[in-house]
């Protein structure tokens, strides 16, 4: 049987994940849909069928979503956009056929999307004698005056710190705290950056009484790591990569025990299915937790270099298959070049 699956709105690195889902070790035969509000979306040149979908939220999305499936007969939806909203109405979805790859469980993809609540979790779970990783200092603000408290008081010892929002992704809103950020020499010497000194944020958070909550909490500046994780859908832990983000584009898929170890209480404690994300960085040799992604990652293709390929065994899990045993290579390095894709073309030729 041909099975339509349908991506809507996700990142470009996506184009990865429908060619390892195309090129799957069992001959399964997919149609590809795939949408997106820019029309110019590089991963439309993967899909079997592609188009653009309306830039809207909420119930209203819900509902283009359930309209798009049925319209397209999609057998499997994986979403990304309002992926914590659609986990919290998959019963619309069942009724109409549709298997959904995301966490059915709607309060804890609330909870894991909210930075905050996930720490709070996290050392709840500490205080209870259950560890599973170390939290960084950190604070939540939504006023300036809580901003300066806040800042005064984990900046002690010189410690420096970061300011990002509690509900986010990847970088956005995320700022190094610098003083040096408004000096003279700084602007020379620096193409970009992601500094602001704490007067400037300062500043900027005055102009409001209340603005959404932030995060203020320690700056992490060892090794960062990402580690991809496969679980069936009982939550239980199949498999989990380590990637190393190393110098530049670099990166390693690395057996670090420490980590997979993480992964795996993780995993015994908040049973999250088929794919999930654990991000950490290293300080003073220890690892800090930055954030668990319930989904694919970005760079979820170069952990499926170690030989899993991730997503299509978590369509396979979605489906109640059975996967063999897991033998992950590691001990691996790779990076990435760019690759020009064109995305559209006239066919006509200029006579000189």
């Amino acid at each position: 049987m041909v099975l339509n699956i349908w991506f809507n709105r996700w990142f470009s690195t996506l184009s990865h994940y429908m060619e390892l889902i195309r090129h799957n070790p069992d001959q399964q035969e997919f149609v590809i849909y795939g949408t997106h509000p820019n029309p110019d979306t590089v991963y439309f040149n993967y899909c079997d069928v592609s188009g653009t979908e309306p830039d809207i939220e909420g119930e209203e999305y819900i509902q283009f979503c359930l309209d798009y499936c049925i319209q397209n007969q999609i057998h499997i939806f994986i979403p990304r956009k309002e992926n914590v909203l659609i986990s919290q109405h998959l019963g619309r979805f069942e009724e109409i056929g549709v298997k959904v790859l995301v966490c059915p469980d709607g309060d804890l993809m609330a909870m894991v999307d909210d930075k905050a609540a996930m720490y709070q979790s996290l050392q709840n779970q500490e205080n209870d004698g259950n560890f599973i990783v170390t939290i960084p200092s950190y604070r939540v603000v939504n006023n300036a005056q809580d901003f300066q408290e806040a800042y005064e008081e984990l900046s002690t010892n010189n410690t420096k710190l970061c300011i990002k929002p509690v509900i986010g992704e990847g970088a956005s809103g995320f700022r190094i705290i610098d003083n040096e950020a408004d000096t003279i020499p700084f602007i020379f010497r620096t193409a970009s950056s992601q500094k602001i000194s704490y007067e400037t944020a300062f500043k900027i958070l005055q102009t409001q009484e209340h603005f959404p909550d932030l995060m203020v909490l320690e700056y992490l500046d060892g090794y960062e790591y990402s580690i991809d994780c496969l679980a069936d859908a009982a939550g239980n832990l199949l498999t989990a990569i380590p990637r190393k983000k190393g110098n530049g584009r670099i990166r390693e898929i690395e057996y670090n025990i420490e980590l997979i170890e993480m992964a795996n209480k993780m995993a015994a404690q908040y049973k999250i299915p088929y794919v999930f994300n654990i991000q950490v960085i290293y300080k003073d040799g220890i690892p800090k937790l930055l954030e668990i992604n319930p989904r694919m990652s970005g760079g979820l293709h170069i952990s499926c270099l170690a030989d899993i390929n991730f997503p299509y065994y978590a369509i396979k899990l979605l489906l109640g298959e059975k996967l063999e045993a897991l033998y992950p290579k590691f001990g691996l390095k790779a990076t990435h070049i760019e690759q020009a894709v064109i995305l559209s073309s006239e066919d006509f030729t200029v006579l000189v």
